[in-house]
C-alpha cells in the first residue's frame, strides 16, 4: 500500500462525520469512494491496472467523485460487500444513528451490517479498517451503546489492521446535534435537565477528521509492521500523562511527507475528546457567548420530570428526547484528552473556539430560525383557538349578541354569525399548526384587518378602551408579516 493516494471507502459519506472525512482525505491525496444509500450515476472508468473491479481509477481532478451504493438496512451478508471492496485499501465506517426510525435499527446499522462489512474486508484483502464508534460504548448499557460495542468487539477480534475511534459528542457547523444545541443556546431561557451539571467534552469534527488522516498516514508509514499485531487491551495509550497536553503545536500538517508513526497500539480503542471539559449548561453558555448573546436565564428541570417526558416521547418518531438519550446525557460524555493531544501533536480545541467570529452572524440567525417560527405559530394558533372557545362557550352569549346588534345583526342571523365566526377562528388556529403557508398568513391579515376596521367604525369606544382590544391587533399583524416574509411554503 502506497503512503499516499490510497483507495478509501467511506461508508456514510453523506453524513455529517462522513462528509468531513471525505473532504479531509481528498485534501490529503487519497482517492475517496463514497458509500451512500443512493449512488449517483457516473461514467464507467477502468482502474489503473486496466482491469475491471469494484473500484475504478480516478484522475486527480476526480477525487471524491465516485459513489458506491450501500444500504446498511439490508447489506448484512459479507458476500454482498466483497465485490464492492475490490482494490479498496482502507474502509471507514462512519454510519450511525442516535434514534431508531423506520427500517433503521441499532441492531442493523450498528451491529449486523458493520460486522458483515468487516468480515468482507478480511476476505477482500482490505488492509486497514477505521471504525467510528462512540465514547461511552465500552461501559454503556443503552441499546445504542450495546450495538456499537458488538461491532467494535468483532472488529478487534479480526486479524486485520484497524482502529476503533470513540469520539465524544462531535461538534461541527453541519452537525444535527450541534444545530440543536446552538438553537437552544440562542434562547434567552435555558431549560436545564437536572440543573445541567452533566459533564461533556465535545470534539470538533475537523480535528476528528484530522486524526483519521494522521492514523492512516502513520499506518502506511509502518507498513507491514502493523500486520498481525496482537490486540492489546491493556496498551498504554490511554495512560499517557498530562505532559502530552503541554507539547508544542506540531509544525507538520497531517499531509506532511515526513510524519513519523504515532506509536499507538493497533488494537486499542482510542477515546477522542476536545480540549475543554464542561458541564452541559456551560457548553450552552459558551455557544451563546460565541454567538454574541448576553447570558441566558437558567431554569432547572427536575430529573423525574425529564425522565417522564423521555418515557412519553420514547416512541415518538424523530424525538430527540428518549429514555436512551436521557440516560446517555445523564451519564456524561468525557475522557482524558491525552490520547487526542498525542495524535494531533497539540491540545485539541475547546468549546470556546468552536464557533469562529466570522461564522457567528449566520449561525446566530440559523439558531433563531430553528425555534422562532414554531414559537410564533404556536402563539398565533393559541390566540385563534382560545378566541373560538371563549366566543362559543365561555363569554356570555347575551353580551356577544348585544355587540352584534351594534352592527345590525339580530336574532337567528346574529346567532349563526357568532358560531360561524367561532368555527372560522378555530379552523384558522388548527391550520396555523398543521398547514402553515403564505396564503394562510395573507388570509389572516385580511380577516384581522377587516375585523379591526368594522369594530373601529361600529364600536369606536374600543379604540380607546384601556385594555386596547383593537390596538393589540397591531402586534399580531406584525407577527403575521414576519411569518409571511419568512415562509417558504405557498
Amino acid at each position: 500500500m502506497s503512503r499516499t493516494g490510497m483507495n478509501v471507502l467511506v461508508c456514510g459519506a453523506r453524513g455529517f462525520i462522513g462528509a468531513a472525512l471525505c473532504e479531509a482525505l481528498a485534501r490529503d491525496g487519497h482517492r475517496v469512494f463514497k458509500g451512500v444509500r443512493h449512488a449517483r450515476l457516473r461514467k464507467n472508468r477502468r482502474d489503473e491496472s486496466g482491469e475491471g473491479g469494484g473500484v475504478h481509477g480516478a484522475s486527480s481532478n476526480q477525487i471524491g467523485a465516485d459513489e458506491i451504493g450501500i444500504d446498511y438496512a439490508i447489506d448484512t451478508d459479507s458476500a454482498t460487500w466483497v465485490p464492492r471492496l475490490q482494490n479498496i485499501d482502507v474502509v471507514i465506517n462512519a454510519i450511525g444513528i442516535l434514534v431508531e426510525g423506520q427500517g433503521q435499527t441499532f441492531d442493523l446499522l450498528h451491529r449486523r451490517a458493520p460486522i458483515a462489512l468487516f468480515d468482507a474486508c478480511q476476505q477482500a484483502g482490505v488492509q486497514h479498517i477505521v471504525q467510528i464508534s462512540a465514547l461511552g460504548t465500552q461501559n454503556g448499557a443503552t441499546r445504542y451503546f450495546q450495538s456499537k460495542r458488538a461491532a467494535d468487539d468483532h472488529l478487534r477480534s479480526l486479524p486485520i489492521r484497524h482502529h476503533v475511534l470513540r469520539p465524544a459528542l462531535v461538534y461541527g457547523t453541519a452537525g444535527a446535534s450541534a444545530r440543536f444545541f446552538r438553537a437552544l443556546a440562542t434562547s434567552p431561557i435555558h431549560p436545564l435537565p437536572a440543573g445541567g451539571h452533566q459533564l461533556l467534552r465535545p470534539i470538533h469534527v475537523d480535528e476528528l477528521a484530522e486524526i483519521v488522516v494522521r492514523l492512516l498516514r502513520s499506518g502506511a508509514a509502518q507498513g507491514a509492521a502493523w500486520d498481525a499485531v496482537p490486540d492489546t487491551v491493556d496498551a498504554a495509550v490511554n495512560d499517557a500523562g498530562d505532559q502530552s497536553l503541554r507539547r508544542p503545536v506540531s509544525k507538520q500538517s497531517p499531509g506532511s511527507a515526513d510524519e513519523p508513526p504515532l506509536g499507538l497500539s493497533v488494537g486499542q480503542p482510542l477515546d477522542l475528546v476536545g480540549g475543554t471539559q464542561v458541564e452541559y449548561r456551560d457548553m450552552l453558555a459558551a455557544y451563546r457567548k460565541s454567538l454574541g448573546f448576553p447570558a441566558a436565564w437558567r431554569i432547572s428541570i427536575p430529573a423525574p420530570l425529564i425522565a417522564l417526558g423521555a418515557t412519553l416521547l420514547d416512541r415518538v418518531p424523530g424525538s430527540v428526547l428518549t429514555r436512551d438519550t436521557w440516560r446517555m446525557l445523564n451519564e456524561g460524555n468525557t475522557a482524558e484528552a491525552a490520547t487526542t493531544a498525542k495524535i494531533l501533536g497539540r491540545a485539541p480545541a475547546g468549546v470556546d473556539a468552536f464557533i469562529r467570529p466570522q461564522d457567528a452572524p449566520a449561525l446566530r440567525q440559523e439558531g433563531l430560525a430553528a425555534w422562532r417560527p414554531p414559537l410564533l405559530r404556536g402563539a398565533l394558533a393559541l390566540t385563534w383557538i382560545g378566541t373560538a372557545i371563549c366566543s362559543a362557550f365561555i363569554y356570555p352569549q347575551a353580551a356577544s349578541l348585544d355587540l352584534l346588534a351594534r352592527v345590525h345583526l339580530h336574532g337567528a342571523l346574529a346567532l349563526a354569525v357568532l358560531y360561524l365566526a367561532s368555527a372560522l377562528d378555530f379552523i384558522l388556529g388548527v391550520a396555523t399548526l398543521l398547514r402553515p403557508g403564505r396564503r394562510l398568513w395573507a388570509a389572516q391579515v385580511l380577516l384581522i384587518t377587516g375585523y379591526s376596521v368594522l369594530i373601529a367604525f361600529a364600536l369606536p369606544e374600543f379604540l380607546w378602551h384601556p385594555f386596547g382590544p383593537i390596538l393589540k391587533n397591531l402586534p399580531i399583524l406584525a407577527l403575521l408579516f414576519v411569518l409571511f416574509s419568512e415562509e417558504t411554503q405557498a
